[in-house]
């Protein structure tokens, strides 16, 4: 069946699944694996969202149809709300509002709808790692801004106008940042969103975790908020973390109106449109009060104090720094190996163990794992039980 080589696109050949699933999928197969490599949160979707689907699939005829394809109506209403009460930005739900199937959808519609050959999307040094595979999908360039890790992976501002080009499209953040867990300072955030604009190019928020905060919700700042950037700024919000929402696969975007105009035609062609009954579930969680994401964060801080702690118990294996927010932590490695990679597929198949290697996450990753904490505790516990055992 060679002949199929041939037929596949170039660069999806040349590219490769995400470290993280290859890790998941890898770990899957082992019986009994402790695995900290996905960032699967261990919540179940709060009990008043699986409530109210259940009434609705009781009493709605329209659940299990399509809606518009920028998404139900009275969901980017209540789009609008929650943006205007987190940011204090007016938006308009027709103009400016689009649902999509999770932020690695509404970035993947994003990108298709930038990119030419070439052109260039500027991401942190460490990043998302899936990010990195959906550029090169649509022919793009991801260009490294690397993070500065004994500032505490803090943003280097003045490397960043020597890196952009007339190809230059966007600057990807994500804050607080998978993998470091940095948050990034009102002050870095104001200068990249000056230098965007100056340089007539996008800032694309990637938001997946400023509701997990801990002491350091007074730091977090949201560059939507700023009403002179709100041409040059694309936000993404994912209900996946905060909802426990995963598997829902929803999010929205808010992004100018020409962008839009153009973007539309992508998510069309491609989605149609989200699923019209996790739309209603997104509506269900922002209409309604609930506690539930101060109980995560709390649960999260528990489980980010245990991870640290034994980090810092195995000293001669790891070196780490405590995370700010979302729910990674992004140790060096001091052990010796060749590679995060080898390190890791010997930590899987030797010690039933499955981390995320860093050099997925681009080349300031390379020596570092990232482990998630949103697990639960007695899995973390299993994963550093077997990690001293094997090394110490």
């Amino acid at each position: 069946m060679t002949f199929i080589s041939d037929i596949i696109n170039r660069n999806v050949q040349e590219a490769q699944v995400s470290a993280i699933k290859e890790m998941a999928m890898l770990s899957a197969n082992i019986p009994g694996c402790a695995s900290l490599a996905w960032g699967l949160p261990s919540f179940q979707t709060p009990p008043y969202i699986r409530q109210g689907i259940k009434d609705i699939l009781d009493t709605d005829p329209q659940a299990g149809k399509y809606s518009l394809p920028d998404g139900l109506p009275e969901l980017r209403r209540q789009v609008v709300k929650t943006h205007q009460q987190k940011t204090g930005i007016i938006v308009d739900a027709d103009k400016h509002v689009m649902i999509s199937a999770g932020n690695m959808q509404a970035l993947n519609t994003l990108f298709h709808t930038m990119l030419d050959a070439d052109d260039e999307i500027i991401l942190t040094d460490p990043c998302f790692a899936s990010h990195l595979q959906q550029i090169k999908l649509f022919r793009g360039v991801a260009v490294f801004w690397a993070l500065n890790e004994a500032h505490g992976w803090s943003l280097d501002i003045e490397k960043l106008p020597s890196l952009i080009t007339a190809k230059t499209q966007a600057i990807v953040l994500v804050s607080p940042s998978n993998p470091t867990g940095k948050i990034f300072t009102k002050e870095e955030l104001l200068q990249v969103g000056q230098i965007a604009r100056a340089h007539n190019i996008f800032v694309i928020i990637d938001d997946p975790y400023s509701d997990f905060l801990y002491e350091n919700r007074p730091q977090y700042f949201n560059l939507a908020s700023v009403e002179s950037l709100r041409d040059h700024v694309v936000y993404l919000y994912s209900f996946s973390k905060a909802y426990a929402m995963s598997g829902w696969r929803l999010s929205y975007m808010i992004m100018p109106e020409e962008l839009k105009q153009e973007a539309i035609k992508v998510h069309d062609a491609t989605m149609i449109c989200a699923a019209r009954i996790s739309q209603l579930a997104a509506l269900i969680a922002l209409q309604n009060e609930s506690d539930h994401k101060q109980e995560f964060e709390k649960i999260l801080a528990s489980r980010r104090h245990l991870i640290v702690q034994r980090l810092n118990n195995v000293p001669s294996v790891f070196e780490c720094q405590t995370p700010e927010g979302a729910y990674y932590v992004f140790p060096r490695i001091v052990a010796e190996h060749k590679s995060s990679r080898d390190f890791s597929m010997q930590l899987l198949y030797n010690a039933n163990v499955s981390l995320t290697p860093g050099s997925a996450f681009g080349p300031s990753g390379e020596h570092h794992v990232r482990m998630a904490y949103c697990v639960d505790e007695e899995t973390i516990n299993l994963a550093f039980d077997r990690i001293e055992r094997y090394f110490l």
